[in-house]
């Protein structure tokens, strides 16, 4: 059975000397920005929390994801790239756009998941898959929040069959705060990253720094009308935008390419 403490099937956690990360924008660290305008995000905080560990330096790392990539795409487009690669670990985010179609099937979704991670498994070392975040606490997503349930269950069973580690995303509570969220209230914020990849590692074995489901402190109380006109610059900022560009079939990925294509020293 899957367990948040799975060790790697090549061997102990210090053994991981090369890590692709395939997926859409919350693998591409969308919400994370760096200072030269890409995206940092938990995988590549997890990649350097790795690269620690690294007792020669030794350690590469390859970022396949592009924000707004459905299932069939990142399958398509990365999962040849991470086989050519063999890295001794894969991190395999998936799935989440395609929940947030109109009309999705989440054991559609699943089972198409299932049938990538049989294939890639074999290829590498390890494959650790995420579940969906519990949306209870997000306006925008709130009303898919059973069908990122069934999916999440639907992982958690791949996982159990395939023998993966699972970084469990709903369980983890300090990312329901809003404050884990990007002004979008769709990705990450850069703490909401941080928090992903202190679990991450910890699902590999790892002992981390800190806490990822510490309490935050307590907020600020704010007036309800500053929380209103927040509410109104986001809907036309970041929601109306959005629903634009589904309406014109339109991706936040589109003429994006991966930011770290190949293995490379961190």
């Amino acid at each position: 059975m899957a367990d948040d403490s799975t060790t790697l099937r090549k061997g102990a956690p210090g053994a991981i000397g090369s890590y692709a990360a395939l997926g859409d924008s919350f693998t591409e660290g969308v919400g994370d920005p760096a200072p030269d305008g890409t995206f940092i995000g938990w995988a590549d905080r997890l990649a350097a929390q790795l690269g620690s560990r690294s007792p020669d330096g030794g350690f590469r790392y390859a970022n396949l994801a592009v924000r707004g990539k459905l299932r069939d795409q990142i399958v398509e487009d990365q999962h040849p790239r991470a086989v050519d690669l063999a890295p001794d670990l894969v991190t395999f985010c998936a799935g989440g756009n395609d929940i947030l179609r109109p009309g999705s099937d989440p054991d559609d979704v699943a089972e198409r998941l299932e049938a990538a991670v049989a294939r890639l498994s074999p290829e590498v070392g390890t494959v650790l898959l995420c579940t969906g975040f519990d949306t209870r606490g997000t306006p925008v997503l709130r009303h898919l929040r059973g069908k990122i349930a069934t999916y999440t269950a639907h992982v958690r069973a791949i996982a159990d069959r395939h023998q993966c580690p699972v970084l469990d995303l709903w369980s983890l509570r300090s990312v329901q705060d809003r404050r884990a969220w990007s002004d979008d209230r769709l990705h990450l914020s850069p703490e909401g990253h941080t928090r992903v990849a202190l679990r991450a590692a910890q699902v590999l074995g790892i002992d981390v720094p800190s806490d990822p489901d510490e309490a935050w402190p307590e907020p600020a109380v704010r007036p309800a009308s500053e929380v209103r006109r927040e509410n109104l610059r986001w809907g036309r900022e970041h929601l109306v935008p959005w629903i634009g560009r589904r309406l014109r079939g339109e991706s936040s990925g589109d003429h994006v390419v991966a930011k770290r294509p190949d293995l490379l020293p961190l």
